[in-house]
């Protein structure tokens, strides 16, 4: 089953929102959150990203959320490093929508490309 990695400059907002995710979609899903700065404050960290993904992956390949834009960066940074073709991808992709898209569709125990198009679609999904 694909994994999904929610990498967020707040830790506290990137563990509720796991928590949220695996209360709608399931526990199958594996749901990591990779938030904060190594000192506990707002910020991102390259290496709890990589032991996010570390954790999520389970041979099915990973979706990465993001939640701001140097949040993306510091996951292109990673994923530079890691050098994996095409199993572990970043998502342009609202985060607790397209979270919870994706989460939902890895339940169904599709592939990263469907996964990665459900967070994606998100963005247009209406509220009112």
């Amino acid at each position: 089953m694909v994994g999904i990695v929610l990498v967020s400059h707040s830790a506290a907002l990137a563990r509720g929102l796991a928590e949220l995710i695996v209360q709608v979609a399931g526990g199958e899903v594996c749901v990591v959150a990779a938030g904060g700065a190594p000192d506990g404050g707002l910020g991102t960290s390259g290496d709890r990203v990589s032991a996010a993904i570390a954790r999520a992956d389970r041979g099915d390949g990973v979706v990465i959320l993001g939640d701001l834009g140097s949040a993306f960066l510091t996951v292109r940074h990673v994923l530079d490093d890691l050098g994996r073709n095409g199993e572990i991808r970043l998502a342009d992709a609202p985060l607790v929508e397209g979270a919870v898209a994706a989460a939902v569709t890895a339940s169904m125990g599709v592939g990263v490309d469907d996964v990665v198009r459900a967070a994606e679609e998100a963005r247009g999904a209406r509220k009112l």
